[in-house]
């Protein structure tokens, strides 16, 4: 497998770097024949909107709600996570907001794209039936932090995977890469919104 063989731990990583580097997905390279024959453009982004750090995370929990399709629909599973704990008066234990994307939009059509909304809780909390226990790995990550209206993250997340993991020397880990919201949308304004992207490493 070609993601193998140039030290990334699985497709999904392999193919979000793939195409910020190159504005195709491998599939679409290969069927293209030669590069000689293509256009590739590398996009390098604007380093100054994008502050990078590696950190090492502590185990994190997630009490989620999965979602299906389109991430950008993703607020719907949030709504009714977010209903869930108003209901049950769950919000004392919460600690923020995440998202955690199994699949790469590069290379999996959008109505198999597979998500899920989630609310951090400490290691004890009492998990929900109707809910998923999603653990958050430990270790080092990626982290960059986005400062703006959530539109911006598809741009934040190729310079994530496009430049700064290749700039980093450091391989992604065989972990979903995820968001942490560190502020609430009903109540700041789109352009002060921080999103931190985080990838595991490896090793």
């Amino acid at each position: 497998m070609i993601a193998a063989r140039v030290g990334y731990a699985n497709a999904q990583s392999f193919n979000r770097a793939f195409k910020a580097h190159y504005g195709i997905t491998p599939l679409a390279f290969r069927a293209a024949g030669q590069a000689d024959r293509m256009t590739l453009t590398l996009r390098k982004g604007d380093p100054a909107m994008y502050p990078v750090e590696i950190r090492n995370c502590a185990p994190a929990r997630l009490a989620a709600l999965p979602h299906k399709g389109d991430y950008h629909q993703i607020a719907r599973a949030f709504t009714e996570l977010a209903a869930i704990f108003s209901a049950r008066g769950l919000w004392p234990q919460a600690r923020g907001m995440a998202a955690i994307y199994y699949d790469s939009p590069a290379d999996t059509p959008e109505p198999d794209l597979r998500s899920a909304a989630g609310i951090l809780v400490e290691q004890d909390f009492a998990m929900p039936e109707d809910l998923q226990d999603i653990p958050l790995p430990d270790g080092d990550h990626l982290v960059l932090t986005f400062k703006g209206a959530y539109a911006g993250l598809p741009a934040a997340w190729d310079h994530a995977y496009g430049v700064a993991l290749p700039d980093s020397g450091r391989m992604p880990a065989d972990s979903p890469s995820f968001e942490v919201y560190l502020n609430d949308p009903t109540d700041t304004p789109p352009e002060a919104l921080l999103t931190e992207i985080h990838i595991p490493l490896h090793g």
